[in-house]
């Protein structure tokens, strides 16, 4: 297992399903897991969700955050507005593979409504065990904070 042992995770009403599967499936892999919500499919705000699940991550109450909404953009634009968030949207598993290694992502954010459960474990299974590769990438993750 890497470096992340506890994990922030945050859904709204369409990922409700998907996020209640996930908290189980990474408490059995052994990770600390806090669940900031929702706690059903009834219809809910994704930012009243993410940005909890991001301040933690930030404040490293947490070593990586996951969020899941219909699209994922949603949760992926409010985690995004914490400056030290970098929220990925995974719908592959390569693609978590990448925004670990050459973004540094630390929250992952997935796509219910376009992935089947079972991929859905995997990105996020592999977004928590892949290192970020640091050097030249790590001059370009560098420069996304904002400095304004």
């Amino acid at each position: 297992m890497s470096s992340v042992k506890k994990i922030a995770i945050g859904s709204d009403h369409a990922g409700f399903e998907y996020k209640t599967a996930l908290v189980n499936f990474l408490n059995e892999l052994g990770y600390e897991v806090t669940d900031f919500g929702t706690n059903s499919p009834d219809s809910v705000d994704y930012p009243d969700f993410a940005h909890p699940v991001a301040s933690a991550v930030e404040n490293k109450e947490a070593d990586a955050g996951v969020l899941i909404c219909g699209s994922a953009n949603g949760v992926a634009i409010t985690a995004n507005k914490h400056q030290n968030i970098r929220a990925a949207i995974c719908w592959l598993e390569e693609i978590s593979v990448l925004a670990r290694q050459h973004n540094d992502a630390n929250v992952v954010c997935v796509p219910a409504r376009f992935i089947d459960l079972d991929l859905a474990k995997k990105i996020v299974s592999t977004f928590m065990t892949t290192e970020f590769e640091g050097g030249r990438h790590a001059n370009r993750v560098n420069k996304i904070a904002c400095s304004c």
